[in-house]
């Protein structure tokens, strides 16, 4: 099974903000040249809603930004959510206003954590693939492994020691459970098929970094055939383009509205126009924000967080980026 998810992400917040929560910047850390990492409390410093390895939250930034960040701390921690943030050269703005605008103590709204990525924790053997600042996720999931007692390998790949975020602590980890690999030291890029034939097919694949590494994984463990491969993207794979060259009719059972979304139209602006209540950040069909439930009709899926199983299922769709196949959908919205 393959699973997709997302990490950098939209001008354009959540619609439901009641649900957005407020905490306070409780410190911001080096962590490696051009990544900082920010702890986030509770302004009564009461317990944050609870999350799984693989999580993530979005930031809504001051100047309007939101962005979202997979949490790199222990899920034992209610009292805190870490995040890493890599000062990106192309960013868009939001990892950049963190560098250079966020500050402790001051108060950030942030929406409680979502899990695309998520940890098997009753796998066999369990091997995660960082890059780079992918490293956030697969940190978290690492020490969730390894607090079960459970067999797991991470393989860190970066392009120098200098910028790799949590290095100084993962080396602390048993020998053996951690292999690293920095093109300023070997000369290119890693091969990953010689670092994953061992493993076997019974062993489950995590992959978290740029696209490049993601496709190569992707690849790689396709010609293995191995089966249970999980990524987590930053961006969308590929050109996605939300709307359809044909319209179609759109039933939303809840409330017992029923609408046309033109040729042209992205479903989720339909849904906005009719004033409905979907929530959604990204617009590339990453973050998961816009998941709906599909009560009959067949979704045409453009989105990178479903698993292929998940597509054939046709139980849920992402709305920002897809439509439809036929001539109807009936929504649980």
């Amino acid at each position: 099974m393959f699973a997709f998810k997302h990490v950098t992400f939209s001008l354009i917040p959540i619609m439901n903000s009641s649900s957005l929560l407020t905490v306070l910047v409780y410190a911001i850390r080096y962590e490696a040249q051009g990544i900082v990492s920010v702890e986030l409390r509770a302004l009564d410093g009461s317990q944050l809603p609870a999350f799984e390895a693989g999580s993530h939250i979005d930031l809504h930034l001051d100047n309007g930004l939101v962005r979202s960040y997979s949490l790199s701390n222990s899920p034992d921690e209610q009292h805190r959510y870490v995040v890493g943030v890599l000062n990106d050269k192309n960013s868009r703005g939001g990892s950049r206003f963190v560098h250079e605008k966020l500050r402790v103590g001051q108060t950030l709204k942030i929406s409680a954590p979502r899990n695309n990525f998520e940890l098997d924790e009753t796998a066999k053997q369990t091997v995660l693939v960082a890059g780079g600042i992918g490293i956030t996720p697969i940190f978290c999931m690492f020490n969730r492994m390894r607090s079960l007692g459970k067999p797991v390998k991470l393989i860190y790949c970066a392009r120098s020691a200098q910028e790799a975020a949590f290095l100084g602590t993962l080396k602390e980890a048993e020998a053996g459970s951690l292999l690293t690999h920095f093109d300023s030291e070997k000369g290119g890029p890693p091969d990953l098929k010689a670092l994953l034939a061992e493993y076997g097919a019974d062993t489950h694949y995590y992959c978290c970094g740029p696209t490049p590494m993601l496709d190569a994984f992707e690849q790689v463990l396709g010609e293995l055939s191995y089966p249970n491969v999980h990524i987590e993207r930053f961006s969308a794979a590929g050109d996605v383009t939300a709307s359809q060259e044909s319209g179609y009719t759109v039933e939303c059972r809840k409330s017992n509205k029923v609408l046309t979304v033109p040729a042209g139209m992205a479903l989720l602006d339909a849904l906005l126009d009719a004033g409905l209540p979907a929530d959604y950040s990204c617009r590339e069909g990453v973050c998961g924000a816009c998941e709906l439930s599909v009560l009959e009709g067949e979704p045409d899926h453009r989105d990178s967080v479903l698993s292929n199983s998940e597509r054939a299922a046709n139980k849920t769709m992402m709305v920002c980026v897809s439509g439809c196949k036929g001539n109807r959908l009936v929504l649980d919205i």
